[in-house]
């Protein structure tokens, strides 16, 4: 194997770059989805445990590569009908785009999950506390269940991240060029079929332990002041 990777090297590195800034986009974006998602299920009102219920369970019972699909084909009558509202010469979703928006509400399916059973392990004596004190429903959220929230979900919201980072590969199905695409390129190219796809493999790993490194460090910080309970 050329130390240069046959003159790929440049463009696997870019592909990478690609690669991280899709996970942390669809991240943001899935965060929030999934806390709404979460605050949702478990309100008191009806209608919003149905909203929150339903996004749920659609979105997790279609496989993610479906998502891209349907997000990036699927806008292209909509966004012609929007331009030639705007009196627009052309108006598409990019693909890096369209794969934020599929990847992040995927995540933010999985991750309602996550924050609604951060949510309930919360004692419910901690609102009353809150409410004896005088505090507005606002704020006794995001002084008192957030932090605490945020505490007991990243281990969950860890592992989904991890998978969110895997799924990036799927993306390349509508030619955004992160590390998959590039590979393919590359394997196109060379015939080197089996160094480029253990390159993308290694990349992907260092990638991930990274991942686990930053979440490691920041359940360290979040659980500050707690001691756990020995068995």
């Amino acid at each position: 194997m050329n130390f240069d990777l046959y003159g790929f090297g440049p463009a696997l590195a870019a592909g990478t770059l690609m690669t991280i800034k899709l996970a942390l986009s669809a991240l943001c974006l899935g965060l929030v989805l999934g806390l709404l998602g979460a605050l949702a299920k478990t309100s008191p009102y009806k209608p919003l445990q149905w909203l929150g219920g339903t996004y749920s369970t659609i979105v997790r019972g279609i496989p993610e590569l479906l998502w891209v699909l349907l997000i990036y084909f699927g806008t292209v009558n909509l966004m012609r009908t929007l331009a030639d509202f705007l009196h627009m010469e052309s108006l598409e979703l990019s693909p890096f785009a369209a794969g934020t928006i599929a990847l992040g509400i995927c995540f933010g399916a999985y991750a309602t999950e996550v924050f609604r059973g951060a949510i309930l392990a919360i004692p419910k004596g901690h609102r009353e506390a809150g409410q004896a004190l005088g505090m507005s429903k606002p704020r006794i959220f995001w002084r008192l269940i957030l932090p605490q929230m945020w505490r007991i979900a990243l281990p969950g919201l860890g592992n989904l991240f991890m998978i969110l980072m895997k799924d990036t590969a799927l993306v390349s199905v509508i030619g955004l060029e992160e590390i998959m695409r590039r590979s393919q390129i590359a394997v196109t190219s060379s015939k080197q079929a089996f160094t480029f796809y253990m390159v993308a493999a290694l990349i992907y790993l260092s990638l991930t332990v990274i991942a686990m490194t930053g979440m490691y460090l920041l359940e360290k910080r979040a659980s500050r002041g707690f001691v756990r309970s020995s068995q």
